[in-house]
């Protein structure tokens, strides 16, 4: 009950503030994440990456994160086949349990759990993923109408895509930021991860309660939530990772379905009303099923 009050609760609060804001205001939602997209998050990023040493790591954690995801769409093909779901329903189902929500909720969960250190991996991995689910999250909401040459635009749009080859790059080659500079982005990254919470909590606030698809619903959510982080309990056993970057990675595979996958269910038309249930109901099983897996992992 310690690891709820202490590491859960802190950031639930600022989604229900962010939640409560919405439902009373009415605020264009897209306004506030245009800052946090264009100016908070690459400053985060080129933080992270300039000032983390760079390991091996780094390639660990991009290998766990390929399987993962590979993972998880065999076994909704599977279910898909075997219930004999159109394309638009496996579709819908692999947006919603093959990309997780480590921006918005991850990296926060695990600050406050495990530290800054910690914390300088979750962002590394929310790159990561934001790369990944660019890519094959854009494809899967197509489906044979945009492809690859959409994904590769929308990585290409990504400002965090260039602060983190120029943070490489500078961390690479040691080349020292001026100081003067360097504090002007420290001050932007520590805005970053708060407003990126607000943001889910308005977007929570626009999901209707109604028309769930309850079978598909509830497939997704065992997927998410419990499915995604026994394989990342195997996969981190294979891989050599450094314990504190396994429980990253244990604690991200079993965050809540990615709320920005739900615009590209919008925008294609994969199914948005089954991905945004998900989004939300995997959120608030959240609650209980990461309080489990802390007091699991210590």
């Amino acid at each position: 009950m310690a690891i709820f009050f202490q590491v859960v609760l802190p950031v639930i609060l600022i989604f229900v503030f962010g939640f409560v804001l919405q439902k009373a205001y009415k605020i264009d939602i897209r306004s506030v994440s245009t800052v946090a997209i264009y100016i908070m998050t690459p400053c985060l990023v080129f933080r992270t990456f300039y000032e983390s040493p760079l390991n091996a790591q780094y390639a660990y954690m991009t290998i766990f994160a390929l399987l993962l995801m590979f993972l998880l769409i065999v076994i909704n093909k599977i279910y898909a086949r075997w219930r004999n779901l159109t394309q638009a329903d496996e579709s819908g189902l692999i947006l919603s349990t093959a990309f997780m929500n480590v921006g918005n909720y991850g990296t926060p969960i695990i600050l406050f759990a495990y530290g800054p250190i910690a914390f300088d991996y979750a962002v590394s991995f929310m790159v990561l993923q934001s790369i990944i689910m660019n890519l094959f999250g854009v494809y899967y909401a197509a489906r044979g109408k945009a492809g690859v040459k959409i994904a590769l635009h929308a990585i290409a749009r990504m400002p965090a895509t260039y602060a983190t080859v120029a943070a490489l790059f500078l961390n690479a080659v040691s080349i020292p930021v001026p100081d003067n500079l360097f504090m002007t982005v420290d001050i932007v990254a520590e805005a970053a991860i708060p407003t990126v919470m607000l943001i889910l909590g308005m977007q929570l606030a626009m999901i209707r309660w109604e028309g769930f698809e309850w079978e598909k619903v509830t497939f997704s959510v065992v997927v998410r939530m419990f499915l995604s982080p026994l394989i990342a309990f195997g996969l981190v056993y294979i891989l050599p990772l450094d314990p504190l970057v396994a429980k990253v990675l244990i604690v991200s595979a079993a965050m809540p379905s990615a709320a920005t996958i739900v615009m590209y269910a919008v925008q294609f038309d994969s199914r948005p009303k089954l991905v945004s249930s998900v989004t939300l109901i995997t959120t608030i099983v959240s609650l209980f099923s990461l309080t489990l897996l802390l007091w699991i992992l210590g």
